[in-house]
């Protein structure tokens, strides 16, 4: 009996401890959901309150981490095309490790399966799933996968990939559930950051546009002004060259203006045609034209190398219609984002209203110059109607005062100032000439002549020479040895397109106000020792003719170089 009842008060013993064990289990795994709840509110508080974009995208990939216990968390943006990753944001993995593995994934196997299927999608080993093709060398080992797709706006924007649950656990629903929730969260907070940028960016656009509208309108040359709109769209953009090129009257062709940041030296002065050109593209259609890779772009006109590290490009217009008063190109460093349709229409609006403000302040400058015109005319008119008339009539009456002197050197006196009134009648007359004339109005300039003899020119060469040009040309050099400058250059062209072999020439035209240079250079056979030379001579000789001087540089098999070079004064 007694072996009995102590079986008897054992077994109540036995259950009430399994029931005390059942219910600290269950108690820890409310607590520890919880906790959990708990660390996922703070989290989508903490990503919430982010409105930087990069910030955000960082504080959701490192809460991602915390959440599901993940040694290796990573965030991946779907690019604009909606097949491949244009950013990757990582955690777990050191500065040393990424540089050792390459370049980051742009969506291929597991990466790339999420973005076609933008589903959760949990993996007890990566290497089982048919889209999985392994890992690139120094890559750390990885077993586990939970990946979940970022909605924003029913649209998907990228990806959480999380990797190696801690503890060698495996991921759960439980895990699928808070990532999932977080995403949710993210999506939210990603819009939040992307229309808090986008008034930002908006913002800038208009500050900028104020800016520019004032420089104007305050008087500032135009040349100041171009600079800084290109300065602006530079920063606001983050791109790393920025050129200006605008149209040259009666050529059909551009020139490059103005140019800052990276390669910049390489643009300035280049003349580029309208119909095979980026730049030439975008102001003929009046309308923005990207390039995903500038470097490589087949419409990017022949000429020296002048895109070296840069990638992403647009050319956009200033001005709209038959408005456009130039082209703006942006060009971002390679591997950089290309420009979306976001980025570019700011952009447009910002370069129209430029031109406003440019057509605005050229009206302004016609008015005065207007002005100036009717004062001069005024200033001619009573010239010629009253100080001439005087200085006439005071001629005449020393003449007949003259007759009546008797003495020959006071009479020989009133001729000699009778002479000086009609020298100073003369030229009160010449003043009045210039004042009303408009001396070369109708000419063409040096800068215009040598498009011209470069655009003749490339019919016979095979291709069209390069050309860049620098400095006041038209304003610096006289007319007499600008008729020698393009004599040189058209002759030059010509000995190429006749013995040269080449399939690349390139010409700089450039003045700093004491001199004028004239460089020709191509990559043809070079010139034989017994070679004629009849037309260097006759360059050489149209230099030395003007104080100046001719000098060669050729190679076989490596080309010729011409520098043709006479000072100039200016007037």
């Amino acid at each position: 009996m007694a072996g009995s009842e102590g079986a008897r008060v054992r077994l109540p013993q036995l259950r009430l401890d399994e029931l005390l064990e059942e219910l600290q289990a269950r108690l820890d795994a409310a607590r520890g959901t919880r906790d959990r709840v708990h660390s996922l509110l703070e989290a989508v508080l903490s990503v919430g309150r982010e409105l930087d974009l990069e910030q955000a995208l960082r504080s959701i990939v490192e809460a991602a981490a915390v959440l599901v216990e993940a040694e290796y968390a990573a965030l991946g943006v779907i690019g604009p095309d909606g097949e491949r990753l244009s950013d990757f944001l990582t955690v777990g993995v050191s500065e040393e490790q990424i540089a050792q593995i390459g370049p980051y994934p742009e969506g291929h196997g597991i990466l790339g399966e999420l973005i076609r299927h933008p589903e959760p999608l949990r993996l007890a080993k990566l290497s089982g799933h048919p889209a999985s093709y392994g890992f690139p060398p120094h890559h750390p080992p990885m077993n586990t996968f939970l990946g979940v797709p970022i909605r924003v706006r029913d649209q998907v924007f990228g990806n959480l990939y999380l990797t190696e649950k801690r503890g060698g656990a495996q991921f759960d629903e439980e895990d699928e559930s808070v990532l999932s929730t977080l995403a949710v969260a993210a999506g939210v907070a990603i819009d939040n950051a992307r229309l808090y940028e986008e008034s930002r960016l908006r913002e800038r656009w208009l500050q900028a546009s104020a800016e520019i509208t004032h420089s104007l309108m305050s008087g500032s040359d135009r040349g100041e002004v171009l600079a800084l709109i290109a300065e602006r769209a530079r920063e606001i953009t983050g791109a790393a060259l920025a050129v200006v090129a605008v149209p040259m009257e009666d050529t059909g062709s551009l020139t490059v203006e103005l140019a800052i940041g990276q390669e910049a030296e390489a643009h300035r002065g280049l003349v580029l045609p309208v119909d095979d050109s980026l730049i030439g593209r975008a102001f003929a259609a009046a309308a923005p034209v990207a390039s995903q890779d500038v470097s490589r772009d087949q419409r990017v006109s022949a000429g020296p190398p002048r895109f070296t590290g840069l990638g992403p490009a647009v050319a956009v217009p200033i001005g709209t219609g038959d408005g456009v008063r130039g082209v703006v190109l942006l060009v971002r460093a390679a591997g950089q984002t290309v420009f979306s349709d976001k980025e570019t229409e700011p952009l447009r609006g910002f370069a129209a209203q430029a031109a406003v403000a440019m057509e605005l302040a050229e009206r302004r400058r016609d008015a005065e110059e207007i002005a100036v015109l009717q004062d001069r005319d005024r200033i001619a008119r009573d010239l010629h109607d009253l100080a001439i008339q005087r200085l006439f009539a005071t001629g005449m009456t020393l003449q007949s005062a003259g007759r009546f002197i008797e003495h020959t050197e006071a009479t020989e006196r009133v001729l000699r100032a009778v002479d000086d009134l009609d020298e100073t009648i003369r030229i009160i007359r010449s003043t009045i000439f210039g004042l009303r004339s408009r001396e070369g109005a109708d000419s063409p300039g040096l800068r215009a002549r040598a498009v011209r003899v470069a655009g003749e020119a490339a019919p016979v060469l095979g291709f069209a020479p390069s050309l860049r040009m620098d400095g006041l040309l038209d304003t610096h050099v006289p007319k007499e040895i600008a008729d020698h400058v393009v004599a040189v250059l058209s002759e030059s062209l010509t000995n190429i397109a006749r013995h040269a072999r080449a399939v690349r020439a390139e010409v700089v035209l450039e003045t700093d106000g004491r001199e004028v240079r004239l460089t020709v250079s191509d990559n043809g056979v070079g010139i034989p020792p017994d070679g004629r030379r009849s037309g260097l001579r006759n360059m050489a000789e149209r230099a030395e003719q003007l104080g100046g001087k001719l000098e060669l540089a050729s190679q076989a098999d490596d080309g010729t170089t011409l520098a043709w070079s006479v000072p100039i004064q200016v007037g």
